[in-house]
């Protein structure tokens, strides 16, 4: 009988993966950084969604009132509430409020002096019932006696509860409710005109033999580097009520939706450009081989071939371009005239209402487009297939005399609509008098006599921007380095990864009153940053770290994924191949981000409107101070002074990254 053995282990624990120190540290830098986005992003998101919600009113239930007599004897305790039933002091409407809202106490005391020898008790019937004496808070249950001349410095504070009401006063009220209609017809509009003209553009860049291609590509990307207001500003002088070309409006006004599209179309054209151009840089040539050797028209072939081959990058830059004008603040706040949208929506209601809540409201229904615009997108990109394979063959167009002229002219036209509002922007900060005086004159750059902060806005913008393009570009690139090429930790990089890519879905005028709501709490440990370059500094960053995000996750997925274990297999811990091989290999896309902070830092309006101080104002921000207050020629001024520092920035990102490039790529020439 044969006999049988058990030969299996005793069961164990069983075996777990233990970090070495490199992953660890990977790890917590990953963490460092997400926290980073949680303090500012994703936590003055939530407290503005909270805050969206808050409804204030003065519950005069909540406070108790005493009145001696000339003897010194008490009155028995009565509640504000029973006071105003007697009087009527405070109508029903009115008790509504905003969190800064304050009720005078002697309200509910008609024959109130302040020189009576009458004293006065006011306390609180629960205890978080709060009420200041001049600017000292109190809160409580206790008795407080004051003397009348105290008492009149008395202030009721509103109590706080949640619910929907604000939302329902938002869309109850047609003004604002209009606001949405407008803003959607407006990137709605932009979009089909910007898209029309890019697509134009880039075909002709792509598919054409036209002479002068380089010259064409450099004039388009020239609205990156203006701020949004300049567009407006030459827009004013062209055809506004003084404008160069107004007759030709036939009576038209620039101001309102006219004049934003045009503006629109002029600040959003390269970014749709620049997506449609890469989409129909990758055709196969083999297709219209194809399509030719099947007798297929060139109407034909442009149907069935090119535009299914580029539909994902149109619908992308579709998307792209309604985000962008639907969260615009700064061109319809000086072209718009009184035609709302919800950017400037947001600006009224904080800046001319001091009415936080209803801003809240209106940031959250800002939210809802752009959030949308952005998940579209994303499922676009994910649907995206290779069109080049290892055998496709690159497209070559060929000469045809007739259709390179008409790419020509097409593309000569959209760089003259370009250049015509750039050197209208530059004429209108040279001219001494517009239009009385057109003899030339530097005296619109006399910033420090016009409203807007002077030069020092100006010194302000290129500190934030170099504070920004430095620190943004290594907080970044760190990021992506580590949620790249950490090894497991899944859960922690998927969450990373939607902190990432959560900044390009809020709009800049958003992330600044979310911020408001979150550093301007006393509570706040985090509350010192608020008022100086630091959070203009956060915020900017933050505001603009997807894009870079992209950038460098799309260089590190170029390198081969063995470099990290032969390091580890040589002992050699991750920053120094970090240091000697990632930074040298990434170097060009390194660069890039760092031009790409730089620059937006220098055009932001939205993200910082909210933000700035005194001692923090911007060049960007004091365009649109000066030109509120009329001084539209030194706004010109300052637009271009920016546009200056963006090109210069250009040329000197251009030199050094070729020299630069030089030294470290020279492995990709071999």
């Amino acid at each position: 009988m044969a006999m049988t053995i058990d030969t299996a282990l005793p069961v164990g624990r069983a075996l777990r993966l233990r970090l070495d120190r490199d992953e660890l540290i990977k790890r917590g830098l990953m963490v460092v950084i997400a926290l980073y986005l949680v303090v500012a992003l994703a936590a003055p998101l939530a407290i503005m969604l909270s805050k969206s919600f808050s409804t204030y009113s003065f519950d005069l239930a909540r406070f108790e009132f005493q009145v001696s007599d000339k003897d010194g004897n008490w009155s028995k305790p009565t509640t504000a509430e029973a006071l105003n039933k007697a009087l009527n002091a405070v109508p029903p409407a009115k008790l509504g409020t905003n969190s800064d809202g304050r009720l005078q106490a002697t309200s509910f005391f008609p024959d109130f002096s302040f020189r009576s020898p009458v004293k006065y008790k006011i306390r609180g019937t629960t205890t978080d019932a709060a009420y200041l004496v001049g600017l000292k808070l109190q809160s409580g249950t206790k008795w407080q006696e004051l003397t009348s001349n105290d008492f009149r410095r008395v202030m009721l504070r509103p109590s706080r509860a949640l619910g929907l009401e604000n939302y329902v006063a938002y869309f109850s009220t047609p003004t604002l409710f209009r606001s949405i209609e407008n803003s959607v017809f407006i990137a709605f509009i932009s979009t089909i005109v910007t898209v029309g003209l890019a697509f134009g553009f880039a075909y002709a860049l792509n598919r054409s033999c036209m002479r002068f291609k380089d010259a064409f590509k450099l004039v388009a990307m020239v609205p990156i580097l203006v701020p949004s207001l300049l567009p407006g500003i030459a827009l004013i002088y062209l055809f506004g009520n003084q404008g160069l070309l107004k007759d030709l409006l036939m009576g038209v006004p620039i101001y309102g939706p006219l004049g934003i599209v045009v503006g629109s179309v002029f600040f959003a054209f390269p970014h749709a450009m620049l997506i449609i151009s890469t989409a129909l840089a990758i055709s196969d040539q083999r297709h219209y081989e194809a399509a030719a050797s099947l007798r297929a028209s060139s109407w034909r072939t442009f149907w069935t071939v090119t535009i299914p081959g580029a539909r994902y990058g149109l619908i992308s830059a579709a998307f792209v371009v309604f985000t962008l004008v639907i969260t615009d603040f700064g061109l319809p706040k000086v072209i718009g005239g009184q035609y709302n949208v919800l950017a400037v929506d947001i600006y009224k209601q904080v800046i001319g209402q001091q009415n936080f809540e209803m801003g809240a409201v209106v940031s959250v229904i800002l939210l809802v487009p752009a959030i949308a615009a952005f998940i579209v997108d994303r499922m676009v990109t994910k649907k995206q297939v290779a069109l080049l394979s290892a055998r496709s063959v690159p497209y070559q167009p060929n000469p045809n005399r007739g259709f390179d002229t008409l790419c020509f002219a097409w593309c000569s036209l959209v760089a003259i609509f370009i250049l015509g509002i750039m050197v209208t922007s530059q004429f209108a900060a040279l001219v001494k008098l517009w239009p009385y005086d057109l003899s030339l004159s530097l005296k619109h750059f006399a910033f420090d006599r016009m409203d807007g902060g002077g030069w020092g806005s100006y010194y302000n913008s290129i500190r934030l921007a170099a504070l920004t393009a430095v620190i943004g570009t290594v907080i970044i690139f760190v990021g992506a380095y580590m949620v790249e090429k950490t090894d497991g930790f899944r859960s922690g990089r998927t969450a990373f990864q939607f902190l990432a890519m959560l900044p390009m879905a809020v709009p800049g005028m958003v992330l600044g009153l979310a911020y408001i709501f979150f550093f301007n709490d006393p509570a706040n440990p985090l509350h010192a940053i608020y008022g100086t370059m630091t959070i203009l500094v956060v915020c900017t960053i933050t505001h603009f770290y997807t894009v870079g995000h992209l950038t460098a996750l799309t260089a590190l997925k170029q390198i081969d994924q063995e470099f990290e274990p032969v390091a580890a297999s040589l002992k050699q811990p991750f920053y120094k191949l970090f240091a000697r091989v990632t930074v040298p290999v990434c170097l060009p896309a390194i660069l890039d981000i760092s031009i790409y902070m730089f620059v937006n830092a220098m055009t932001t309006v939205s993200a910082v409107v909210f933000l700035y101080s005194k001692d923090t104002t911007l060049a960007s921000v004091a365009v649109l101070n000066m030109d509120d207050a009329g001084d539209v020629a030194p706004a010109a001024a300052m637009a271009m002074m920016i546009f200056y520092t963006n090109a210069a920035a250009r040329l000197i990102h251009m030199f050094l990254s070729k020299a630069l490039i030089k030294r470290t790529q020279a492995w990709r020439m071999r």
